[in-house]
Parts: structure tokens; C-alpha cells; sequence
């Protein structure tokens, strides 16, 4: 199976569209949260990803936009942004994120947003919290969202110490010999320094991970942005990929 696997798109319509496209031909979408947040296209997104066969994690921004979560944990503008998406999305879409699970495991695959110990909230950043989350997981893998960075943390069996990869678009590593956790980066705002969509494409036949990079129409994004009254700064840090 040929699995699109996506995270952190927040509600940013062409981002999604762009890797779609590109990520095409696929035989399902695994969703690693955070559909909406920040971006302009909420309830466009959360639509457009039930054309697809898929599954999909809650993330904290999607339960934010439900009021699971206080808007005093989130920064200015990701509070504004969440007051805007409250009072735009559809019953439609708050029906689907609602019924969002926080964790999910598939085919030896353990799903999550944030981490498999805390899979709404903690950012794997670093080697700590990576050895901690490993011994929260039983499956060979687990795929994680939500720094917008892409990632895979490896697990040594023979020192019991995990280091970090970052990947090389374009070029699929083996799955076979460690636990791995592995991020995709994000659709719709990474934050590595590379404004474009971020994804990557797992082939279960294979056992290969390979991360994408495709380049969508920002200014669309922005206007739209604009449009909605939405923080400046969040329209501005997506040409920078920060």
C-alpha cells in the first residue's frame, strides 16, 4: 500500500491541494491532525480530505476549534485565529473533529499528533523526550505531527539510545531495522526554514519512508488571510517557512 501521510495542514486550502497533486497516485491518506488553525479554509479542508479513503488524529488545534481546549495555552495570534475559526466553521466540520480520535495504531504503525505520551500537546524537539517516548509505544513505528519540522528519530537496539535524521527530500529510507518515530513536517506551515508543503509518502510493500517538498501558491493563501482579518504575522511567516 502507498499511503499519503500528512500533518499540520491548518486550514490552508492550496498547501493541501498542491500535495495531493503531487503526492498523486496514493491508496489512502493517514492524518496526523491539525486540520484547521491558523489558515483561512477551515471548513474547505476538513471537506476536501473526506474525498479520500483516510484516517486521522485530533491535533490541539483541532480540538481548540471545538473549545476543548482553554485559548489561554495558544499565543496571541493563534488565539485570534481561533476565535475567527470557532465562528466560522460549519456543524458539518465540527461533527468530524469531534469524533477525531487522539490515537490510532495501523498496520504496525502507531498514530498520533503530538506524542504517544501526551499525543494532543508535547513537541518532540529533542533526543530526551524521544528516548521517553519510545517505551509509550509497542508498535515498530510511530508517526507524529505538530513541531512542523520533519524528523525521524531512531532507536539503537544495541544501546538503547535514540539519535535524530533529519531526511532527504526525494530519497526513501528502509524501515526494517529500528523503532522509528517519524514526522512529516507540515502541509500547511512549516517551520523549518522551506516554505513549501511538507509530506512525506509511506509504501508498506517497499517498507520506505520518503519525504516531499512541493512549492503552492502562497499569495493565495495570504489574500485569503488578509481577507479574513486574520494576524498579520501569521500571513507573513509563511513565505519564510518559519
Amino acid at each position: 500500500m502507498r499511503y499519503l501521510v500528512i500533518s499540520d495542514i491548518h486550514a490552508n486550502r492550496p498547501a493541501m491541494e498542491a500535495v495531493l497533486k503531487d503526492a498523486a497516485p496514493f491508496d489512502m491518506i493517514w492524518c496526523l491532525g491539525d486540520l484547521v488553525g491558523y489558515g483561512p479554509d477551515p471548513n474547505e479542508c476538513v471537506s476536501r480530505i473526506q474525498d479520500f479513503e483516510h484516517i486521522c488524529v485530533a491535533g490541539n488545534h483541532d480540538w481548540a476549534a471545538l473549545g476543548q481546549l482553554t485559548l489561554d495555552d495558544f499565543n496571541t495570534e493563534a488565539r485570534i485565529a481561533h476565535i475567527w475559526t470557532r465562528e466560522e466553521i460549519s456543524p458539518i466540520t465540527q461533527d468530524y473533529l469531534q469524533q477525531l480520535p487522539v490515537r490510532l495504531e495501523q498496520e504496525g504503525f502507531t498514530l498520533v499528533h503530538g506524542s504517544p505520551r501526551e499525543p494532543i500537546w508535547e513537541y518532540l524537539l529533542d533526543l530526551g523526550g524521544a528516548l521517553v517516548s519510545f517505551s509509550y509505544f509497542s508498535t515498530p513505528f510511530c508517526l507524529v505531527g505538530h513541531t512542523h519540522l520533519p524528523m525521524i528519530f531512531v532507536l539503537d537496539e544495541g544501546t538503547g539510545r535514540p539519535h535524530a535524521i533529519i531526511p532527504e527530500v526525494g530519497a526513501p529510507i528502509p524501515l526494517r531495522r529500528h523503532r522509528l518515530i517519524l514526522n512529516p513536517g507540515s502541509v500547511g506551515q512549516p517551520r523549518d526554514g522551506d516554505p513549501r508543503a511538507s509530506y512525506a509518502i509511506l509504501d508498506t510493500d517497499a517498507m520506505t519512508w520518503e519525504l516531499r517538498r512541493v512549492p503552492y501558491p502562497i499569495e493565495i493563501t495570504q489574500e485569503r488571510m488578509r481577507a479574513r482579518g486574520l494576524p498579520r504575522r501569521l500571513i507573513a511567516r509563511l513565505e519564510l517557512g518559519r
